[in-house]
């Protein structure tokens, strides 16, 4: 017997999908999860939902001989210079329509269930990528010398961890993170594979003493950066599956809105080239 056409959902975005008399699972979207909500910054103070929040970064204490405070009647005045205010500035929206009549008759059991899922995976990927973007348009490039890859991502990490300036006077490199390319990380997989935890044994994804991440949503081929260098703010309304007015449709809305901005931009490099 030839199935009945769907209304609104579409094989390949052309032809009809048909409805099912029995359909026993969908088979989910497959993707990677963000690598930006594991080192992006989360020490602001403020609410999100307000719009705005303001994250902190003072400058490092100066060393004076002793008796300069009491001569001057004071102590060095806290520099809060390098304060950083992240705006959630960003609206959108992810929004599927679906006809009462598909969703009764298609034969997928949870079917507004299954994209409510998809929509937040969506969501993520998107935020991952604009975190990125953020990273690569405010840090700063370094020339690499090195002739070979691990040797390249060495001198990247270096880049970070030796930076001095008014808010850093160098960087431990447990608190330094690289993103690369799956091409890069393919290059230096051996070495990583070969590093073990020292407390249980597991192979953890470290480049000499420095997480690293193989990350498919950044351009450039590599990225250091110390953990938090990029804020990143996120509120959503609550996920909603609306009747729409005249119809018998049904439309599945996701919105949401980000703020993206880097709080220390000088501890941020990337490589062009590799």
């Amino acid at each position: 017997m030839a199935r009945q056409d769907a209304l609104n959902i579409f094989v390949n975005g052309e032809t009809k999908d048909k409805l099912a008399e029995t359909y026993g699972e969908v088979i989910e979207a497959v993707q990677k999860g963000a690598v930006s909500e594991q080192i992006k910054n989360k020490n602001y103070s403020g609410d999100p939902t307000t719009g705005t929040v303001v994250i902190n970064r003072f400058k490092n204490a100066t060393v004076d001989n002793l008796g300069t405070a009491r001569a001057g009647g004071k102590g060095t005045a806290l520099d809060n210079g390098g304060q950083v205010t992240v705006s959630v500035d960003t609206d959108k929206e992810i929004v599927e329509e679906l006809s009462k009549k598909d969703v009764k008759l298609f034969g997928l059991a949870g079917m507004a269930e299954k994209r409510k899922a998809n929509h937040a995976k969506r969501m993520i990927a998107y935020l991952d990528k604009e975190f990125f973007a953020c990273a690569e348009r405010e840090g700063t490039k370094v020339e690499l010398t090195a002739a070979d890859v691990a040797g390249k991502v060495e001198e990247l990490i270096l880049a970070v961890e030796t930076t001095v300036n008014d808010y850093v006077d160098g960087v431990d490199r447990d608190m330094i993170v690289v993103t690369v390319t799956p091409a890069v990380y393919s290059a230096i997989q051996n070495y990583i594979d070969s590093v073990p935890n020292s407390i249980n044994g597991v192979n953890d994804n470290y480049f000499h003493n420095v997480r690293i991440f193989s990350n498919h949503r950044q351009t450039k081929p590599a990225i250091a950066m110390i953990d938090g260098a990029v804020a990143q703010l996120v509120t959503t309304d609550e996920y909603d599956a609306e009747k729409i007015p005249l119809s018998n449709d049904i439309a599945l809305e996701l919105f949401f809105s980000k703020g993206t901005k880097a709080v220390m931009p000088d501890l941020i490099k990337y490589a062009d080239t590799f």
